[in-house]
């Protein structure tokens, strides 16, 4: 199914690597959202954080330290800030970081391109060569009245397809909050099978040996450091 498909693989190793840092995360993004408004009821958005937590089974208590920490002073602050680079071969690499300390961090993604002696681009370098899309999946039997209600809100809709009871639907990342406003209006007591927002590769490459053994320490590097949540590339896998 389109993008699901790479979002499941990328869940999948999600769920494999180090849960603790799958939390620090989503603690990280909860505290975010919840800083405009803790009220669950009142902020739709930190409803949606905190459903999507639950489902890649975050612990409760996590969930309500996150959101206590919000409604207390606490001074301290993250900024969402994504990083593009070139790899081995023909590989590139956007880089989704949440940080308290920018320049801590574009030091540890900087110095994992340079062991490889491979080097961060400037903003728009590579995400050129990306889609920037919502991917929402859900399991429905009315495949044409939800594609009515899509246009009759004018939603961008980028793809549409479904599989069996499934239906994907690709947005770009700007129209994902009308998306899932329209849909929660409309289907109630909805769930998302998939709920990702990413970067996706126009063109992908294939690596072999050398380059794709340094792909390889490159990514885990990257995926080391603690303040990276996120990592998009090119590279077939």
């Amino acid at each position: 199914m389109g993008r699901a498909y790479e979002v499941r693989k990328a869940s999948i190793q999600k769920e494999g690597a180090a849960k603790g840092k799958l939390y620090t995360t989503f603690a990280k993004e909860i505290f975010l959202v919840a800083k405009n408004n803790p009220d669950i009821e009142a902020n739709t958005d930190l409803k949606r954080i905190v459903d999507k937590a639950k489902k890649m089974q975050v612990p409760q208590d996590i969930i309500k330290r996150a959101i206590d920490k919000a409604k207390g002073s606490s001074k301290e602050d993250y900024k969402e800030i994504y990083y593009e680079g070139f790899g081995p071969g023909a590989s590139t690499f956007i880089i989704k970081t949440l940080t308290d300390n920018v320049n801590r961090t574009v030091g540890e993604v900087r110095a994992a391109f340079n062991k490889l002696g491979k080097s961060l681009g400037v903003n728009g370098s590579v995400s050129y060569n990306y889609d920037h899309l919502a991917v929402i999946v859900i399991k429905s039997d009315k495949y044409d009245e939800i594609f009515e209600m899509l246009v009759y809100n004018n939603i961008d809709v980028t793809s549409y397809e479904q599989d069996g009871e499934l239906i994907e639907i690709n947005v770009p990342a700007n129209e994902e909050k009308k998306l899932k406003d329209a849909l929660e209006e409309n289907i109630e007591n909805i769930e998302y099978e998939i709920d990702e927002i990413g970067y996706y590769p126009k063109d992908k490459v294939k690596l072999e040996g050398e380059d794709l053994e340094n792909y390889g320490k490159l990514y885990k590097m990257l995926d080391d450091i603690d303040d990276v949540t996120n990592i998009y590339t090119n590279v077939e896998e």
